[in-house]
């Protein structure tokens, strides 16, 4: 029996999302109308509106709909902000995104994946995101400073060369650590504040790490 996409995503917002504190209103629209099964691989398209990550292949995956709604929320977006997506991978985030701020680059390191965003974007009414491929923890100096940048996978720390990118007042969210099953991350909200970066655990969460992540240097005696 075919899926009813239609029916299935709005069970994930009132089933899922609402449930989560997802509050902000033109992010559950966006949400309820994004076909999120069109950013997958047809064998995986039944698994779109299920709460959990989504093989996409090569070892990379779509991110929860909670955790991500989670995030997005947590960047306060508004209309005059302009968002880097770093690891947009097929740009589903990067189109929730852009339906709340003025602009998102969508940077992608798998080709592949950039392909699929640049082939699914443009029917969906998302003018204003751009696919650029490059390093994800290089993310995409050309167009900084940005307001938010969403880290869509685990990583093992915020690099600075991101940090370095926001704009004053600019936020950024992750989920750092884990990235692996059975052992959490946190999601971190992080914010530039007098030109410095800090940022603080808000929610506990696991999604499948990003590629090109070196983690964090320890102190060996």
């Amino acid at each position: 029996m075919p899926t009813d996409f239609a029916l299935a995503r709005r069970n994930m917002v009132e089933g899922q999302l609402r449930p989560n504190q997802i509050v902000h209103p033109v992010l559950l629209d966006a949400l309820a109308a994004l076909p999120r099964e069109r950013f997958l691989p047809d064998a995986r398209a039944a698994l779109a509106y299920a709460d959990e990550a989504v093989p996409l292949g090569e070892g990379r995956y779509l991110m929860e709909p909670t955790a991500l709604a989670r995030l997005v929320q947590m960047t306060q977006p508004g209309e005059k902000d302009r968002a880097l997506v770093v690891g947009a991978g097929p740009g589903y985030g990067a189109a929730v995104l852009g339906r709340l701020v003025a602009s998102v680059v969508a940077l992608e390191c798998d080709a592949a994946l950039a392909q699929r965003a640049r082939s699914v974007l443009p029917a969906l009414g998302t003018a204003n995101v751009s696919v650029v491929e490059g390093p994800l923890a290089a993310g995409h100096a050309a167009k900084a400073p940005y307001d938010i940048i969403l880290i869509e996978g685990a990583v093992p720390a915020i690099p600075d060369t991101l940090t370095a990118q926001l704009a004053e007042e600019g936020r950024l969210v992750a989920i750092v650590g884990g990235g692996v099953p059975g052992y959490p991350g946190q999601a971190h909200l992080g914010r530039k504040v007098g030109g410095v970066f800090s940022s603080r655990p808000v929610f506990d969460a696991g999604t499948p790490a990003l590629p090109g992540f070196a983690a964090p240097a320890r102190f060996v005696f």
